[in-house]
């Protein structure tokens, strides 16, 4: 009896259920699971699991990763043997923290694993709107041969709203073009400021100065709707704003609007408050450029990653503990 007991514990201790579809999806990511976790179950589904379908997913396990899905208090109460969730990806906005913390959850999370990835789409984004890349594409497929013009990244005013680990990487391929760089960020990151040539600005400085804005911010209470319609009031007619970090940041009715009425030269955003985006309008607005939240979807992001989130589960270094 005790040896079966024994066993029982020790299955439980080594199940690990992968509810992030991306990280399910992918063999290589899957094989390394296996040979540390051989019980490990994944999310073969389409679909980002939520509610009653994530609580089955997660019964039996102490262990688990996640990324899209919504881990709030109805979920840790329904699954009590979770004692670990490792996340998959940068993004915190779907873990509630405080509830984790509540029903002693530890969350493992290692911070800035996509970096590169991201601001390689930002600054892709940028050169796409100084160029007008997209419309003179769509011109040439339809028969039209007409050269559309554009301005050089090299001497645009860049403003880098949120100037953490994507900011920064962003800031510094920025400087390679020769950009003047501007931040702002409630954290201070002087020592970066001053050896990398970045001027930090108050928000209101950034707007008005910067020709491109490119938003680097995580999703909470403080940040949500932060660039709205007094924003979007403040930046040049002239100016592109950039969104790679969280839906929910920019107000897209206000920034729709604003492109309509030429408030605004364009914008570009992999990320929206509802994903896929329901405002069909500002999809079809010619000086908009819509992503599927691909910033992360990079073979080598996906498995720095996934290989973060593997590290999570045994708590290594390089990852934190929230909730501790």
């Amino acid at each position: 009896m005790f040896s079966i007991k024994n066993d029982a514990v020790d299955r439980l201790a080594r199940a690990v259920a992968v509810a992030s579809r991306s990280f399910s999806r992918n063999p290589t990511l899957r094989q390394e699971l296996i040979h540390r976790y051989p019980l490990a179950r994944f999310n073969e589904s389409a679909d980002v699991l939520a509610g009653d379908a994530l609580v089955r997913f997660l019964r039996g396990h102490t262990k688990a990763i996640t990324g899209h899905e919504v881990l709030n208090d109805p979920v840790f109460r329904a699954v009590p043997e979770l004692r670990l969730v490792s996340k998959y990806g940068v993004g915190l906005d779907t873990i509630d923290l405080e509830s984790a913390r509540t029903h002693g959850v530890a969350v493992r999370w290692t911070p800035g694993v996509n970096r590169q990835a991201v601001a390689e789409l930002a600054v892709a984004f940028m050169i796409a709107l100084c160029r007008r890349i997209v419309p003179a594409a769509l011109m040439v497929r339809d028969g039209t041969w007409r050269q559309t013009g554009g301005r050089q990244l090299s001497t645009a005013t860049v403003g880098i709203l949120g100037c953490g680990a994507v900011g920064q990487t962003v800031a510094r391929l920025c400087a390679a073009f020769g950009s003047t760089v501007l931040a702002h960020d409630v954290r201070v990151y002087d020592e970066f400021y001053r050896s990398s040539g970045v001027k930090p600005v108050s928000l209101d400085v950034l707007l008005r100065e910067s020709d491109i804005v490119t938003v680097h911010l995580p999703l909470d209470a403080s940040t949500r709707g932060l660039i709205g319609a007094g924003a979007i009031s403040l930046m040049k007619p002239s100016a592109f704003l950039i969104n790679t970090s969280r839906g929910g940041i920019v107000d897209e009715l206000a920034l729709r609007i604003a492109l309509v009425e030429h408030k605004l030269a364009g914008a570009a955003a992999d990320v929206f408050a509802v994903e896929p985006p329901a405002d069909s309008e500002l999809l079809r607005q010619p000086n908009f450029i819509g992503t599927p939240h691909i910033g992360g979807s990079t073979e080598e992001a996906v498995l720095a990653m996934g290989r973060a989130a593997i590290g999570g589960l045994d708590e290594s270094p390089e990852s934190v503990n929230l909730t501790a």
